[in-house]
This record gives C-alpha cells, structure tokens and sequence, in this order.
C-alpha cells in the first residue's frame, strides 16, 4: 500500500498536467498569438465564407485557374480524408493518370505552351494543396483569359498581387493562393 499511494498520485499529477493544462496553455497561446492559424484561416467575402487559405477547391470551369490533382477520398480536396494516392511511380495506373491529365489539360488549354508544368497533373501528399507557383499558373492564363473574355494583361496583375514569396529565397518558392487569385477574379468581374 506504501508503494501505490505515491504513485497513484505522481499519475493524478500527471494527468492534471499533460492532460488539462498543457493543452489549455497551448490553446491560449495559439488563440493569442496565431488566431487566424488557429481558426482555420478562414477566407470570409460579403456572400460569407467561401473556405480556407489552407485547403484547396475543386475549380472546374474553364474561367478559374485550377491547382493540383486531389487524391483524397470520395470527392477532390476532402479535408476529412486527406491523403495521397499511395500509387507508386512505376505503378502503371499512374502512368495512364498523368497522361490522360496532359491530355485533358491541353485540349482545354490549346493556347500555351505543350510543356505541361508537372504540378498540375501530380496530386500531393495531402490532396488538399491550395498553392501553385507562379509558373503552373501562367500556364493556365490563355484558358482562363479566353473563357472571361479578357486580355492576359488584366489578369496579370492579379496573378501577381496573389503571388507569396518566401521571407528568405533559400525557404522555398513563390507561391499563388489560388483560392484567392479566383476570388479576386471574380471581384474584376463585378468591378468591371
């Protein structure tokens, strides 16, 4: 009995410490100091909420610039299903994937050039990337200009307002919401 007395009690401790407040305190501080972050990042406009900085859309139609492939389950960019394909490289079904995504792509993009950026025909990891660089998406821009009847020198600029760059160049790449360039391309056009 001796021995079970400090012990039940070093567990009561313990429990009280990792398991009430130690998320309470990382709460706090994320709430406090990331409250955006914390929140889902969520992108709100007069109509509401149309979704999150952090998670992609299925954008279908010729007028929005598309990002990555998703591979989550059920329905492209389930954020409840994340994941990858788990397809290998040499696995044959991925092979006819990314060929019949160049396919489809140039055929809805006959005006740029043949060299399909491999981002757009890959998914990730996670199925959910809401980011391309700034070159996949010129790629789409004859497509998305044609289809809103506008000139690629209007869209332009949007593209590169929507343009993160890293805070050092050697942290990555630059990188486009494409959420939000969408977002701001439906904003030209009731501005226009």
């Amino acid at each position: 009995m001796r021995l079970i007395r400090p012990a039940l009690s070093l567990l009561i401790l313990l429990t009280l410490i990792t398991g009430g407040l130690y998320p309470l305190l990382t709460t706090a501080l994320g709430q406090w100091w990331f409250h955006d972050n914390a929140n889902g990042s969520l992108i709100q406009s007069a109509d509401g909420l149309r979704g999150s900085r952090l998670i992609g859309q299925d954008f279908t139609r010729p007028d929005y610039f598309h990002g990555r492939p998703s591979a989550t389950a059920d329905a492209p960019y389930n954020p409840s299903a994340s994941g990858g394909s788990n397809l290998a490289v040499s696995n044959p079904a991925q092979d006819n994937a990314i060929r019949e995504r160049v396919q489809a792509l140039r055929a809805a993009n006959p005006d740029a050039v043949p060299a399909v950026p491999v981002e757009l025909v890959t998914a990730s990891g996670s199925g959910l990337d809401n980011h391309l660089t700034p070159q996949a998406v010129l790629w789409q821009l004859p497509r998305v200009a044609k289809a809103r009847d506008l000139s690629a020198e209007q869209i332009a600029p949007l593209i590169a307002r929507a343009t993160q760059k890293p805070l050092f160049s050697f942290l990555g790449q630059p990188v486009v919401n494409i959420v939000e360039l969408n977002m701001s391309l439906d904003d030209l056009k009731e501005n226009k």
